[in-house]
């Protein structure tokens, strides 16, 4: 997507000094991705920068402000979910649904509709169609990926004749970094090798890598190329939110669309 002035979506985000990530995948050149960190906004304090969630102490002022901000970046208003850690996913038309939809996914065959999910530490999957005919994206915490929000996502793309399916993960808690107890591990027990991606820490304690849980949930559905992963949210406090670190509510997005130009694959 090229503005008014012929310059890219990767040029504007350079030129406006920010440090937004726009991935790096083998998508369709007409698929469009942008994922904000904490900087370039004006929330103050715990919140600073670029905090997008309401309902978390920031002023709302403050947050319409950073969602100002970032639509001057995209072709259209995100259509904004409440997510609830289920497994339920919006399916976009060119109509915007009234009021809040309650969902952790969103898909789309529209130009022009910008699917979005806010994050911190959860995992923001993107997913696109080699042919450009749908994007989507994921909002996959561990109770989201245990429960299949991934699989559905999956199936809701297929569902709109995306055949050929590829991936990218965005930022998120990083192995290392991501302790849980027995209920998490239990919560995967039905995972065929879900073993391999908890490592034994302090007693009762697990170090779960949700990187490698998407890559092996996203394989068993036929999404072999996935990309992205090996951020860590909680450590890098520069860059990212982190509801571990900090126990406050500011989040990011990632958000997803389609252009006219989204019709064929990337080189």
């Amino acid at each position: 997507m090229r503005s008014g002035d012929g310059r890219s979506l990767a040029q504007r985000v350079e030129a406006a000094g920010l440090d937004w990530i726009l991935p790096d995948w083998n998508a369709p050149a007409g698929v469009q991705a942008l994922l904000t960190t904490r900087n370039g906004g004006v929330s103050a304090g715990a919140l600073a920068t670029m905090n997008l969630g309401k309902g978390a102490g920031d002023a709302d002022e403050a947050v319409d402000e950073n969602r100002r901000r970032l639509r001057a970046f995209l072709p259209g208003d995100p259509r904004w979910l409440r997510q609830v850690h289920g497994t339920a996913v919006a399916v976009y038309g060119a109509q915007r649904d009234p009021g809040t939809v309650i969902a952790d996914a969103a898909v789309t065959r529209e130009s022009g509709v910008v699917c979005a999910v806010m994050t911190a530490d959860c995992l923001p999957v993107l997913l696109a169609d080699r042919r450009g005919s749908a994007v989507g994206v994921a909002h996959a915490g561990w109770r989201g990926l245990a429960a299949g929000v991934l699989e559905r996502t999956v199936a809701e793309m297929k569902s709109l004749g995306a055949d050929d399916l590829v991936a990218w993960l965005g930022p998120a808690i990083g192995p290392g970094a991501f302790e849980v107890g027995a209920d998490v591990l239990e919560a995967f027990a039905s995972v065929p090798r879900f073993s391999a991606h908890f490592v034994i820490g302090a007693p009762g304690k697990w170090h779960a890598d949700l990187y490698g849980l998407a890559r092996q949930k996203l394989a068993e559905r036929g999404v072999g190329t996935v990309g992205g992963g090996g951020f860590c949210t909680r450590t890098d406090a520069a860059r990212f939110y982190s509801w571990r670190r900090d126990r406050q509510g500011g989040r990011m997005a990632a958000l997803i669309w389609r252009t006219p130009e989204a019709t064929g694959p990337h080189v």
